[in-house]
């Protein structure tokens, strides 16, 4: 093997303002990382406004860190990984800026790297055995993908969500109940005391679409059973009805409180069978698609990949099927450069280089190219 190859690596497509520096695309020689979260659960999820703003005032000091940690100079630097899409534009553009900006004043290559790509490329950090062809699933904020990944840079999407993406279900779905932002952990972590099997919640099944994904009606399933609930609580009682897009739960309940006294169901309850909801059709579509097109390896990545649930179950029906599963840390599966500086070393190597006009694409599509 040649000279290793390091790639400086800068996220900032939501709210967390990231750099890595990563050798070879499999060793993580640091992975520094700012998070926004305290800020935007003051709003109840992430302000935009405030999300650009605050990686301008960091991205700078993240960067040095990450330097420092991994004790190398940006002269030691082969080329600069951003990412330039999918995510808020506002906050995209500070990072490519800042990587257009390193890249002149170096004269490094830059390397603008698919943010979905990134989630993938994580699995990669920690199986150093994992290669392509295998199956993925995406499952994130704004994702939910069911991803044949053919080789390091070749995608195919086969199956998708129709609305709401897993991790949007859950931020809703927690608003509603009172658990607040951000909705993944904070499902997750309340279920545990709940009982899953209490409230039969909907799976969604799309004719001729048989790996895509939907969850807005088993989102309306959950609100309409907490109206349900408040209306009876409320029988003999003339109350104005909750405007359009709001639940009379919002922002009232948490831990453990009860939701249907009749019934014995609390909010823990009601998280539990609604993340069983979700997990049940993330691991049958994907078990589906593994057996269809005979694939034996699975991996997942996205910020609810280390749902603790959804691993469990993944795992069961992997084992019981003789598939081999991966999936990062949950520190890799959420939002880093780390996962920016793999996928960027692999498009690094292939030849993929990006000009100073390297802009930010909100909407990027997986296997899309600047």
């Amino acid at each position: 093997m040649g000279k290793d190859v390091l790639i400086l690596a800068i996220e900032s497509s939501c709210d967390e303002t990231a750099a890595a520096v990563v050798k070879n695309g499999r060793e993580v020689l640091s992975n520094t990382i700012y998070s926004q979260i305290d800020l935007h659960t003051l709003y109840g999820g992430v302000v935009p406004e405030i999300a650009s703003r605050k990686h301008i005032e960091k991205i700078n000091q993240v960067i040095k860190t990450s330097l420092k940690d991994a004790g190398v100079t940006i002269d030691d630097i082969d080329a600069i990984g951003v990412t330039y899409g999918p995510g808020l534009v506002g906050a995209l553009l500070v990072g490519v800026a800042e990587a257009k900006a390193i890249a002149y004043a170096t004269g490094k290559p830059l390397v603008g790297v698919h943010h979905i790509e990134g989630h993938i490329a994580a699995n990669y950090v920690e199986h150093k055995e994992l290669e392509p062809p295998y199956l993925c699933l995406v499952v994130s904020g704004g994702h939910t993908h069911l991803v044949k990944v053919n080789g390091y840079a070749e995608y195919e999407i086969i199956g998708r969500t129709h609305d709401d993406a897993a991790g949007e279900a859950f931020d809703k779905v927690a608003r509603a109940i009172g658990l607040g932002y951000p909705g993944g952990p904070k499902v997750d972590k309340v279920s545990k005391t709940g009982r899953k099997d209490v409230l039969a919640f909907p799976r969604a099944h799309i004719e001729g679409c048989p790996y895509d994904f939907s969850f807005s009606g088993l989102k309306s399933a959950v609100l309409n059973y907490l109206n349900s609930c408040k209306m009876k609580q409320t029988a003999g009682h003339v109350e104005e009805e909750p405007k359009q897009g709001k639940t009379v739960y919002e922002t009232v309940f948490s831990g453990n409180d009860m939701i249907d006294e009749e019934q014995g169901v609390t909010v823990a309850d009601v998280a539990a069978s609604f993340q069983e909801a979700v997990v049940d059709a993330l691991v049958s579509k994907t078990m589906a698609a593994a057996k269809d097109f005979g694939y034996t390896k699975i991996a997942m990545a996205g910020g609810v990949a280390s749902n603790s649930a959804l691993r469990a179950g993944m795992k069961a029906a992997c084992e019981a099927n003789g598939y081999t599963l991966y999936y990062p840390s949950p520190i890799l599966c959420t939002d880093n450069a780390a996962m920016i500086g793999c996928a960027a070393y692999y498009e690094y190597i292939s030849g993929t280089r990006h000009g100073l006009d390297l802009n930010a694409v909100p909407n990027l599509k997986l296997g899309e190219r600047a």
